[in-house]
């Protein structure tokens, strides 16, 4: 991996993350899993706010647990580090002799490791192999997708995981181009998406590249058959009292999320019942109204937080 200089790893809504987190973990032992430990940032807060809190930090990219490491040397073993990806949750806190969690976070995406190393392939403005693979150790890169796939799938992704309107197009272009030679590096895939796409969906629908790069990552990573599994996972694993607390950066992963939360915060009983059945009330308590979004001064300070939408929720009972 490049020594290359790394951008300053802002972590996204820190002082609100930290807050809601205080009616779960302040004033006693706590455990928490960060889900997405990445460079620790959020964790490096949590465990310095609240001192008889141990973390669990999971990430799928070992030079990230190296980072998160130096950077929380100073918790010792009021940290633990786990390579794994978070969808594996329930598996990793039997490995860690845990039955019940007081925090749960969620900060989904890619990280500033991965966008700032050009050579992972994430960010379409560099130069770089079209890799984009969140564990560099093991599965298929985006050039494999770009260069295997029959056009269907292609389209599909792009449409489904892009949201991107020329999905068709885009695909039937990428099947040619890579008849003469395949993929391999990020400049002439977005060559060939400036070439694609209409000038006037260019004009105003932000970097040509950007939905083609996302579904892309999206499909490398398995991104949302994962969270599928993972947040019901997360939940079912929370304590009374307990909270969880995500922060999605696209309007996919943050309707699943929202979906999961808000399935399990209402009642399940007959809505012609006068009162509630016994084992039919809510399990969860929504914190949050709604998606809250990073301020204008956040913004400012860290572009990166611009499409963040954090929710939160509490358990206030058991499933039955």
């Amino acid at each position: 991996m490049s020594d290359q200089p790394r951008a300053k790893h802002v972590p996204v809504l820190l002082d609100r993350i930290v807050e809601l987190f205080a009616p779960a973990l302040s004033g006693k032992p706590a455990v928490m899993v960060d889900c997405t430990l990445g460079l620790g940032g959020h964790s490096h807060a949590l465990l310095s706010a609240y001192p008889e809190l141990t973390v669990i930090g999971l990430d799928r990219d070992p030079e990230a647990l190296s980072l998160a490491g130096r950077r929380l040397a100073e918790f010792g073993d009021r940290v633990r580090y786990v390579h794994a990806v978070y969808d594996e949750l329930p598996t990793v806190l039997v490995q860690q002799g845990v039955t019940e969690l007081d925090g749960v976070l969620f900060d989904l995406g890619v990280s500033s490791l991965q966008l700032d190393v050009a050579e992972r392939g994430f960010a379409y403005s560099q130069d770089a192999p079209l890799d984009m693979r969140m564990d560099p150790t093991t599965g298929p890169t985006a050039a494999d997708v770009l260069n295997s796939y029959p056009f269907a799938e292609l389209a599909r992704i792009l449409r489904e995981y892009g949201e991107e309107r020329f999905a068709g197009k885009i695909a039937k272009a990428i099947v040619a181009e890579r008849a003469k030679e395949p993929f391999t590096t990020s400049p002439r895939l977005v060559q060939l998406l400036h070439d694609v796409i209409p000038a006037a969906s260019k004009r105003t629908g932000g970097h040509p590249a950007k939905r083609t790069f996302q579904a892309l990552r999206i499909e490398v990573n398995g991104e949302l058959e994962v969270l599928r599994r993972a947040i019901p996972a997360a939940l079912s694993a929370l304590a009374v009292g307990g909270r969880i607390v995500v922060e999605s950066y696209h309007s996919l992963e943050d309707r699943l999320v929202k979906r999961a939360l808000t399935e399990l915060s209402v009642s399940t009983s007959p809505l012609d019942l006068p009162v509630e059945l016994p084992g039919h009330g809510p399990e969860l308590k929504l914190v949050t109204r709604g998606a809250e979004m990073a301020g204008e001064q956040e913004i400012a300070d860290n572009p990166r937080s611009a499409s963040v939408r954090l929710r939160a929720a509490e358990r206030i009972r058991r499933a039955s």
